[in-house]
């Protein structure tokens, strides 16, 4: 059972995905700054000194809605989907060019002198046909 399951943990796929988890963790966090210590406050200075994190709570006591931080996550969120819709848009582009190199790569068979005389008497035969 233990082979097994190192030779599931070792296939390519499943370490591109833990790569990918780790790399995406990261790259939240970082958007996530973003938006918290750059984006907010620029919105803040725009909208004249208004922190939307702190202005948009409702509620009693401990029990607030807190708006201005859900606006935030929603704006972490569209930059997240945005980053990763461009990467993809990207990859999907190379990969397009590297199909096309391969199909002009391919090109038409060469035939040999029987092949291309066969041809010639095939269409020999539809013109007096026609």
């Amino acid at each position: 059972m233990w082979k097994e399951f190192k030779e599931f943990a070792m296939k390519g796929n499943i370490l591109d995905l833990a790569i990918g988890v780790v790399i995406g963790g990261a790259f939240g966090k970082i958007v996530t700054s973003l938006v918290e210590n750059i984006i907010m406050p620029l919105v803040g200075m725009l909208t004249g000194g208004v922190d939307l994190t702190q202005s948009f709570m409702f509620g009693p006591g401990q029990a607030q809605i807190k708006l201005g931080v859900f606006i935030q996550s929603i704006i972490d969120f569209l930059i997240i989907a945005f980053s990763i819709f461009m990467a993809l848009r990207f990859i999907n582009k190379i990969n397009r060019k590297k199909k096309e190199e391969v199909v002009e790569e391919k090109a038409a068979p060469v035939l040999d002198a029987k092949e291309e005389l066969l041809k010639e008497i095939r269409d020999l035969l539809k013109k007096e046909q026609a």
